[in-house]
């Protein structure tokens, strides 16, 4: 059984996704062993408590350097003896000493097809304003590997959205996280849980 960590900074409603596609048997070969905040009032806590799910809280503003936070991080996740990472709307860099150790065992859910709209200061509506701006008619999710690059590393999944006339950042937000978001970030943990995810040459594979 794949024991996942789940990192939040928010509501939790990707969490809310992985925890409902778990109970429905979506994904069955996957358990959430923590779900850990850097923000102590985040709803995302709560909702892990609400499940039955240990909760944490550890801020990077709490330790004296990145590699520091790391390192509790790191030491935290061992505990739960956690084999893959899931960022479900986590707005924190993660620090290297954390991604060197979990390589290729950090997995993170953008709000756009990457490689557009993603980067450094390219989260939560901050995406769909730049989506709309730009005139996109399809925007969608994306499901990556982490590495030491912003929003960057081996794409797993990725699910188009169409862009509508008369969209707000709030409701194009809204749309890709119900048609692309929760659904294909519980499919990619099943998938590699499964082990059916390989990486050759930076590339992403899926395995029938």
């Amino acid at each position: 059984m794949q024991k996942l960590a789940v990192l939040v900074s928010g509501g939790g409603t990707n969490l809310a996704a992985i925890i409902d596609s778990i109970n429905a048997g979506v994904i069955n070969n996957s358990e959430i062993k923590v779900v850990i905040s850097n923000k102590e009032d985040a709803y995302a806590l709560t909702r892990a408590k609400e499940a039955g799910i240990e909760a944490e809280f550890i801020s990077p503003k709490n330790y004296s350097s990145r590699e520091e936070f790391g390192q509790a991080m790191i030491d935290t996740l061992k505990k739960y003896e956690v084999d893959l990472i899931v960022l479900a709307g986590y707005l924190v860099i993660v620090p290297e000493n954390l991604i060197k150790e979990y390589h290729l065992r950090i997995i993170n859910i953008h709000p756009s097809l990457i490689p557009s709209h993603c980067g450094m200061g390219y989260y939560g509506l901050k995406v769909h304003e730049s989506v709309l701006s730009t005139g996109n008619k399809v925007t969608g999710a994306t499901v990556h590997f982490v590495d030491e690059e912003a929003d960057h590393g081996p794409i797993i999944l990725q699910k188009a959205v169409e862009v509508k006339e008369g969209d707000t950042p709030e409701i194009l937000q809204r749309r890709v996280m119900e048609e692309a978001e929760w659904k294909i970030l519980p499919k990619a943990i099943a998938l590699i849980g499964d082990g059916r995810v390989s990486v050759t040459d930076g590339i992403a594979h899926i395995s029938e």
